[in-house]
């Protein structure tokens, strides 16, 4: 059975839990004010699409496909994105509610994180070698074997990164959130 193929489309002010989104591709397709919350995404393509202002919450994920997509004022609570088709994942995150989501394993190599929440957000294993941090709370986020080469966290805060575990070469770190780096040493920095 052959999926449809959606492009340049722009969907908005809908309730998927109402109207089930057609499985297949859309590509540069704009999705604006739109509930995807607990909806089953899988085997989903897209390709550079655009979500404005959406509720993703808690979306399952398996084998779907996300290729250059930008997700604005977007909330992505609980979502498995290491669920996702890896092969040539990209995205980038503005604005955005991403607490207790998981990246786990992921290739999120140059991926942006502009005014994020990633509270409690899972990157054990990720590569996210030279992305970019930008003003983002990242309280009780898990770093664990990651590879954070080059990475950009001058501007983000709450923090907990092992450097004995994690590849941090040439990542970016502001004086002032240090001791982001030295929390498990347990010392005073003034």
């Amino acid at each position: 059975m052959n999926k449809p193929f959606i492009q340049d489309t722009v969907f908005k002010d809908i309730d998927y839990s109402k109207k089930l989104l057609d499985k297949g591709e859309y590509d540069t397709c704009t999705f604006i004010n739109c509930n995807f919350a607990d909806l089953d995404l899988s085997t989903i393509t897209f390709i550079e699409c655009k979500f404005d202002n959406c509720n993703v919450s808690m979306a399952k994920m398996n084998g779907t496909a996300f290729n250059e997509v930008k997700f604005t004022t977007c909330k992505l609570l609980g979502v498995n994105f290491n669920n996702c088709d890896s092969y040539l994942f990209s995205a980038n995150f503005n604005d955005c509610y991403l607490n207790l989501s998981s990246f786990y394993k992921l290739k999120l190599k140059g991926t942006e994180f502009k005014d994020c929440s990633l509270q409690e957000v899972d990157f054990i294993e990720a590569d996210l070698s030279n992305a970019v941090f930008d003003n983002c709370d990242l309280s009780r986020a898990v770093f664990e074997n990651t590879i954070l080469e080059k990475a950009d966290f001058q501007t983000s805060f709450n923090y907990s990164i092992d450097p004995e575990i994690n590849r941090i070469k040439k990542a970016k770190f502001s004086r002032s959130n240090l001791h982001g780096l030295l929390r498990k040493y347990d010392i005073i920095i003034e």
